[in-house]
C-alpha cells in the first residue's frame, strides 16, 4: 500500500483548538479556522498585522493586564527557546460588530517555540482555549444560577491572578539573586590582560532565562620557572550565589596549586581532593594547560572538560584531548590524573571555553566542536580581543545562550 502524503497546511486549519503562528516580531503568519471562529476576526485581519494592534488591552479597564502578561510569555519563548504555560487570563476583547463595545473573555493560553536548524526560535505557536463557559458554568436553580456563576468566577480569577503575581515576585527575586551572584563573579575573577608578553582576552556570557549562573570560571596565571603561564577554565553545576562560591574556591585553589605544581595533572590532583570536600562541588570539570614559551610546549591535563583548541599559525586545528579524565570529584580515593603534551610555534593561538560555547540540546557535541573549529580558522588572524568577539557572534544564539559561557584565548 502505497504512502499517502500528509498535507500538513490542511491538518494546521483543521485543528479543533485555537492555534496561531507567531513570528518573533509578533506578528501573525498563520490561523487555524478555529482561531478565526472564535475571535470573530477574518484571516485578512489577522495575518501580517502584530497581535497587539488585533488584540489590545480592553481602554475601559485600567486594571487590565492581559497584554501585558501575554507579551511577557512570549518574549520568555524567544528568550529561552522553552514552552511557557500561563495562568488563567481575563483578556477581554472588542466586539467585532459593535466598535467601542468590549467582550469579558477568559482564556487558557500556551506558547511554545518552533526552532530552525540553527536552534533559532523562528515562530511561536500560540495556542489558546477560551475558557468563559466554563468560568461561568451554570448550574443549580435560576434564581441562584448568576450569584453562583459570579463566585466561580471571581474565585478562578482571583487564584490565577495570585499564582501570577507570586510567579512575577519569584522572577523578580531570582533576577535580585542574579544580579549579587553576578556582582560576585566578576569581582572573583581575574581582569582581563596581558600574561607575560602574550595578549589574551578573555569573556562571559551568563546564561538567558536560566538562573544557574555564575558556574563557568577562568585563571590565567604566570608561572616560576622562565616564561611560562598557565590557563584553566572550568564549569560548576549549580545555582546563583551557591555556585559563584564554590567557582570562587575552585579557581582560588586551582590557581595556588598550579603556582607549585609540577605539572597540570598534580595540580588538577590537588584540585580534585580539595573538590572533594566542598558541597556544591559535585560533577565540577576543569581544564588547565601549562604553556612553556621557551620550549614552546604546551602540557595539559583536563577533569571532564571539553577540549582546549589550538590554532597552528598554518590554519591547523588540534584539539588538546589526549588526557581526559573523570570531573574533579569522581573517585573517593583518587589516582593520578592523565597528562599529555604538544608543540607550538610563535603565533599559535590557545583557546579554552566551557560547555556552553558549544553545546545545543537538539544536536551532538561534536557539530559544536566543529563549528568552532571553522570559526577560529576562519578568523585565526584576528587578534585575541576581536577574534573572541568573533567567536561568540557566530556561535551563540542571537538570543543568548541557556547556559553560561567562558572563553578565554592566549597567542603564543
Amino acid at each position: 500500500m502505497a504512502e499517502t502524503a500528509i498535507d500538513y497546511g490542511a491538518v494546521f486549519k483543521a485543528l479543533p483548538g485555537m492555534v496561531a503562528l507567531l513570528t518573533p516580531e509578533l506578528v501573525y503568519a498563520d490561523v487555524n479556522d478555529e482561531f478565526v471562529r472564535v475571535s470573530g476576526r477574518s484571516r485578512e485581519q489577522l495575518i501580517g498585522k502584530y497581535l497587539f494592534d488585533v488584540f489590545p488591552d480592553n481602554p475601559n479597564d485600567s486594571a487590565a493586564t492581559g497584554m501585558r502578561n501575554l507579551e511577557a510569555s512570549l518574549y520568555r519563548v524567544l528568550a529561552t527557546g522553552e514552552r511557557d504555560t500561563m495562568a488563567l487570563q481575563r483578556y477581554d476583547i472588542e466586539d467585532p460588530e459593535r466598535p467601542g463595545e468590549w467582550q469579558k473573555r477568559y482564556w487558557s493560553p500556551v506558547n511554545a517555540p518552533l526552532l530552525g536548524s540553527d536552534g533559532k526560535v523562528v515562530l511561536i505557536l500560540h495556542r489558546v482555549e477560551e475558557v468563559t463557559e466554563l468560568i461561568r458554568a451554570r448550574g443549580g436553580s435560576a434564581e441562584n444560577r448568576g450569584s453562583r456563576a459570579r463566585v466561580l468566577e471571581a474565585e478562578l480569577y482571583t487564584r490565577a491572578r495570585e499564582l501570577q503575581e507570586l510567579n512575577e515576585r519569584l522572577r523578580q527575586a531570582h533576577s535580585r539573586e542574579r544580579e549579587v551572584a553576578l556582582a560576585l563573579q566578576e569581582a572573583m575573577l581575574p581582569a582581563p590582560r596581558q600574561v607575560r608578553n602574550h595578549p589574551a582576552a578573555v569573556r562571559y556570557r551568563p546564561a538567558v532565562g536560566a538562573l544557574n549562573v555564575c558556574g563557568d570560571w577562568y585563571d590565567l596565571v604566570d608561572l616560576v620557572g622562565g616564561d611560562r603561564i598557565g590557563v584553566a577554565v572550568g564549569d560548576v553545576v549549580g545555582h546563583g550565589l551557591a555556585a559563584a562560591g564554590v567557582m570562587g574556591q575552585l579557581r582560588s585553589a586551582l590557581s595556588a596549586a598550579s603556582r607549585v605544581a609540577d605539572g597540570p595533572a598534580q595540580a588538577l590532583d590537588v584540585l580534585g581532593r580539595y573538590a572533594h570536600v566542598i558541597d556544591g562541588a559535585e560533577s565540577a570539570t576543569a581544564v588547565t594547560t601549562f604553556i612553556d614559551c621557551d620550549r614552546h610546549v604546551i602540557t595539559y591535563s583536563s577533569a571532564g572538560h571539553p577540549p582546549p583548541v589550538l590554532v597552528h599559525p598554518d590554519g591547523r586545528m588540534e584539539f588538546l584531548d589526549q588526557a581526559t579524565d573523570t570531573p574533579l570529584d569522581a573517585r573517593p580515593d583518587p589516582i593520578p590524573r592523565p597528562q599529555a603534551g604538544t608543540a607550538f610555534q610563535p603565533g599559535a593561538t590557545l583557546v579554552l571555553y566551557t560547555d556552553g560555547l558549544i553545546e545545543r540540546r537538539t544536536e551532538d557535541i561534536d557539530m559544536g566542536l566543529d563549528r568552532l573549529a571553522e570559526a577560529l580558522r576562519k578568523h585565526r588572524d584576528q587578534d585575541p580581543e576581536t577574534l573572541a568577539d568573533t567567536v561568540l557572534t557566530e556561535l551563540l544564539p542571537p538570543g543568548g545562550s541557556t547556559d553560561d559561557t567562558a572563553l578565554i584565548i592566549v597567542r603564543l
